[in-house]
This record gives C-alpha cells, structure tokens and sequence, in this order.
C-alpha cells in the first residue's frame, strides 16, 4: 500500500486514510477524522472552500501534484494543520487530517500539548494534530511513503463496512459548506466536534 492508493477522487482518498498510522519522529497517530478538499473549476472535482480553487500558487503547490505528499500551512497565523495530497498527478485535491489517537510517543504528546486534558484530546482537532505531532511549515513536501522521509504514512485496511464510518458537513468553512465531505471513526473519543462556520449560509428550517 502506498501513494497510488490515494491516487482516487478526494471522498474514497478520506476515506483510505481512515485508520492509518502517521508518524513523526518517535510519535504515531491513529487517523481517526479526516476532511476532504477537491480543486479548482478546470478539474473533476471543483470545490470552492480548496485552497485550489483559484489555480495554483507557491502556497498550494503541492496540491496539483502526485499524491501522499505532505501539505502543511498556518490557519489564523498560530496553528500547523497537516493534509495529504490525493488524486493523479496534476488534478489538485487534498485531505485534512482533523483528529487522531496518539499510539505511539504518548509522554512526548503530553508534554507538547500541556492543556490537553486527556489522551483523547492530545490530536483531537487539526491545529493539536499539528503540535502533537511537531509538524510544522518547514516540512511542507514531504514524501510521506519514502522511507528515508522524517514524517510517513502507513495505510490501513481498507474499511468495507459502511456503518463504520460516520459522514457530515465540513467544519468551520463557509463555502460548499454542506457538503458531506467529513469522515470521521464514530467509536473514537478523539473525534472533534463539529462547529459550523458563522460565514456559511444558515440552514433552511422545516416548516
């Protein structure tokens, strides 16, 4: 297993990551909550909250090139939140690792994110994915299935059943916000909660 495997369109991508193992130095993470983002209008999966959306930058580069490549930016200028890039080659399209069960290193995550207030919380949200895991902008490329790479990824059985896998609107986006792109393992305490961005259309009420 390995980037090929992520070379899908961005839903199955979230999807395959579920259940795998990210690995920083000494520090390994259960992926438990992912987000997928698609690309800009010229591909087959235009999404208007993708950083893609309006073509390539210097910033989001590595979105339009091959998969399982590590994407990291700064989000309201203080937290790291790390995606991994999906699709074939060319076609831009990421997912945002929301929130993991710290499984290895669980000393190193405590004394990295102190205000944790349990184990659950340590990588629960993508800005403590980030500082559990000391990802920060300077690994922004990374291969994450080279072996000689600091930060790698390891894929899981693929899930088959459906039930285990819980699905909802994206969190805290205020474009193409319904969409159900959020995956989450629904028996994981690490899962965040899901906050609708106040910028997003309000949603219509039954009669």
């Amino acid at each position: 297993m390995g980037a090929e495997d992520l070379a899908v369109e961005p839903l199955h991508a979230a999807r395959r990551l579920l259940g795998g193992t990210l690995r920083c130095g000494p520090v390994a993470m259960r992926i438990v909550e992912v987000e997928a983002y698609g690309g800009d209008p010229a591909g087959p999966w235009p999404d208007p909250a993708a950083h893609s959306y309006r073509g390539r930058t210097p910033r989001n580069s590595v979105m339009f090139g091959p998969s399982g490549v590590l994407y990291v930016y700064f989000s309201y200028g203080m937290h790291t939140c790390v995606n991994v890039t999906t699709g074939p080659d060319g076609l831009a399209s990421a997912v945002l690792i929301r929130a993991g069960e710290i499984i290895e290193g669980l000393d190193i995550a405590r004394a990295r994110r102190p205000a944790a207030k349990t184990d659950a919380d340590l990588a629960r949200g993508p800005g403590n994915v980030g500082s559990a895991l000391a990802i920060s902008l300077d690994d922004y490329g990374t291969r994450l299935f080279d072996p000689a790479s600091a930060i790698r990824l390891e894929l899981g059985p693929e899930i088959a059943d459906s039930a285990a896998v819980s699905t909802g609107p994206r969190v805290g986006v205020s474009l193409a916000a319904d969409r159900p792109w959020r995956l989450w393992l629904p028996d994981s305490p690490a899962v965040s909660a899901y906050r609708r961005s106040p910028r997003a259309p309000q949603l219509e009420r039954p009669a």
